[in-house]
Formats: structure tokens, C-alpha cells, sequence
């Protein structure tokens, strides 16, 4: 591994982490958040570009009738991302605006796909959804 990338990494890292401070982000790994979701308590947001959402998701069948609750400070969630460093942010976000039960998915969509987990591909994506690629 380059210096450069070294460098790039560690000041990430550092970024992220005085980004968090004031709400403690909790990051599960990818079988916990499939374990999650498939207990039925949890709804899953995805915060990636229109771009990443387009290629596939985290497959979620119940997707309308949790976005009629997604601004519930005492929902459970887990937030995911492309790679699970943007999804960091919008946990921190949440957990700042008072939701209880947030957590981030480490690796995130990547790291989903990597370990064989069920996902969903949309041929056309839907209008509503052409500015925000968040999916519960």
C-alpha cells in the first residue's frame, strides 16, 4: 500500500471521527444488519447516489409500508451505504435529531454483495425517487 494511501485513509478516518463526536455511532457488520432485518424490528436506509442505487439494493419487501414510518425517533434502523463511510454521517445525523436506535452498516453495500446476500435490481427507477436514493 502507497504512502499516499496510507495518508488518504488515516485522514479519513479522521474525519470521520470528529464528524461523530457528540453521538456514539454504532457499526454493526453486514450479517448482524442481515439478522436485523430479518427479525422484522428493523428497516433498512439506504443513503447512496441515485447512481449506486440503481445498479441494486438490499433486497427490502416491505419497503412502502416502512416508509410511512420512517421519521419515528424510536424506530430501530440500520443506515448503508456504497462502502459504509457515508452512511457513518447520516447515523451520526440521525442519532443528533434524537432517533434512539440507529446503527451503521459496516463495508455496506459492497460488503453485502461480497458475502452473497440477497439483493434487488430495479430496471427503471421509480420518478419519486430521482433525487434521493434513500430506501427504507
Amino acid at each position: 500500500m502507497g504512502v499516499s494511501r496510507v495518508v488518504f485513509l488515516l485522514l479519513l478516518l479522521l474525519l470521520v471521527n470528529s464528524s461523530c463526536e457528540g453521538a456514539e455511532v454504532v457499526t454493526i457488520d453486514v450479517h448482524q444488519t442481515k439478522d436485523l432485518l430479518h427479525s422484522g424490528s428493523y428497516s433498512y436506509l439506504d443513503v447512496r447516489t441515485v447512481e449506486e442505487y440503481k445498479k441494486g439494493r438490499v433486497k427490502n419487501p416491505d419497503f412502502l409500508k416502512e416508509v410511512t414510518s420512517l421519521c419515528k425517533e424510536d424506530d430501530h434502523l440500520v443506515v448503508g451505504c456504497q462502502s459504509g463511510v457515508r452512511s457513518v454521517y447520516a447515523t451520526s445525523d440521525l442519532l443528533t435529531a434524537g432517533f434512539k436506535d440507529v446503527s451503521n452498516m459496516g463495508g455496506g453495500y459492497l460488503s453485502w454483495v461480497e458475502n452473497g446476500f440477497p439483493v434487488k435490481v430495479d430496471e427503471k427507477l421509480p420518478q419519486e425517487k430521482s433525487e434521493s436514493a434513500a430506501e427504507l
